[in-house]
């Protein structure tokens, strides 16, 4: 993977946590599990416990990242996760802020970050969070928590075979929720 990070780059544990939702830096998320009390592996077993608590039954953590193919999930244990991290105020400002920039040394220029999920960017959608993902094993996935047509949906697409597909894939998701609620025909 790659990073815009240097190794050895000094943030606030709030900084990166704002790129690991937001930007999707997995420098930034091993950063974070590193720092975690215990280290990456009390990091990643509290990930597992937190998916036990949550009744996630066919979920299994191994980073704190999400590119080990070990990693394991599926769309119904990620619509119980989504719904656990709604709770949190944070989780969603920072998984739905369009952009943030750090600044990584005293005389350097700020670094600029962009959300991840273009619909975020765009701002045509009520996202309320959001997060995406890839690895070649699992493709480009993408989990939101959105507003359609009056109505809290969480969707979870996975596997989506090109760059933008996820978007289009949620773009048609919408049209049919909006076209199926206001009465209209959809295909």
């Amino acid at each position: 993977t790659r990073s815009r990070l240097k190794v050895g780059t000094v943030l606030t544990r709030d900084e990166m946590l704002r790129l690991a939702l937001m930007a999707s830096e997995n420098r930034a998320a091993a950063s974070l599990s590193r720092a975690y009390p215990g280290g990456s592996h009390a990091f990643v077993a509290a990930m597992n416990a937190k998916a036990a608590s949550l009744d996630m039954k066919d979920s299994r953590f191994v980073d704190a990242t999400g590119l080990s193919p070990q990693n394991v999930s599926s769309a119904r244990d990620l619509v119980k996760l989504v719904r656990a991290a709604h709770e949190y105020s944070l989780i969603r400002e920072y998984s739905t802020k369009d952009r943030a920039s750090v600044r990584v040394s005293d005389r350097g220029r700020p670094l600029n970050f962009h959300n991840t999920n273009g619909l975020v960017r765009a701002h045509r959608w009520e996202v309320e969070l959001s997060k995406t993902g890839y690895i070649s094993e699992a493709g480009r996935c993408l989990v939101m928590r959105v507003k359609l047509a009056s109505k809290d949906l969480i969707v979870v697409l996975l596997d989506s075979w090109g760059r933008q597909s996820r978007i289009g894939d949620a773009n048609r998701i919408k049209k049919w929720v909006e076209t199926t609620t206001t009465g209209g025909r959809s295909s």
